[in-house]
């Protein structure tokens, strides 16, 4: 069976492409890199042809609300049409568990907007949703930084490991459509400045890492729960501690 990966040379791109291929498939990664631009749709109907199956794990390089809404609006829009064209049967699209509730978010709007144009359009498809991942603990840091302290929302977070992230795509991408969502998640829950605490304090960074509950996360307001799964996700078998420790 023939996959296309749409940002197939990212973090979870590549990963998904090397364990779909380890399997017997045919992945082909798609990015600007190999010749695909799905903004412009350059080279969307070569790659295309012969496809069953696309995954579209891409991200915007800009995370400004007005050019992560254009990204989301515009390369989704191009990819569905040329999936049309060429007969592709099933479309699978990586999102973040919570989207529907970080709506004060220009971000999660537009991840909102994709998975909104996915649902209209006639292609079967399946949608998986994450928690945060493990590798972005220090990003999520530099993001939330004031001087040397970082302050995070008083909230729990449930994150994931990008490995176990990319076997769920992988596993909705060989399954049956389910025209709906999927949530994946790791396997401990934690307190959001918890999480970030520790992942500061394996790379040695003196940081203070703080809750306070007048800050918003990518621009939306938390409740306790709005970033965890519900009861029916996936979870995932890695342990933060555990991966941690493999990064020494």
């Amino acid at each position: 069976m023939k996959v296309v990966v749409i940002g197939g040379t990212g973090l979870i791109g590549s990963k998904v492409v090397a364990k779909l291929n380890e399997y017997g498939h045919e992945a082909v990664p798609a990015a600007p890199s190999t010749g695909v631009d799905t903004l412009t749709g350059e080279g969307l109907a070569d790659v295309l042809k012969g496809a069953s199956v696309v995954v579209d794990v891409s991200n915007s390089p800009s995370f400004e609300d007005k050019a992560v809404m254009e990204f989301f609006r515009t390369s989704t829009t191009n990819l569905l049409k040329a999936e049309a064209e060429a007969g592709v049967t099933h479309h699978v699209a990586l999102s973040v568990v919570g989207t529907d509730r970080l709506q004060g978010s220009g971000y999660f709007r537009a991840k909102q907007a994709q998975e909104e144009l996915i649902k209209a359009a006639d292609i079967p498809y399946s949608i998986v949703h994450a928690t945060q991942f493990f590798e972005f603990a220090k990003g999520l840091a530099d993001g939330a930084t004031d001087g040397d302290t970082v302050r995070l929302p008083a909230a729990k977070i449930q994150p994931i490991v990008s490995d176990d992230v990319a076997a769920a795509v992988g596993r909705a991408a060989v399954g049956a459509p389910v025209n709906g969502v999927v949530e994946v998640a790791g396997p401990e829950a934690f307190q959001l400045d918890e999480f970030i605490r520790q992942g500061l304090a394996a790379k040695n960074d003196p940081r203070a890492v703080v809750a306070d509950p007048n800050v918003t996360y990518w621009g939306a307001e938390l409740r306790e729960t709005t970033l965890l799964p519900g009861p029916d996700a996936r979870i995932g078998e890695t342990r933060f501690a555990d991966w941690l420790a493999q990064q020494q």
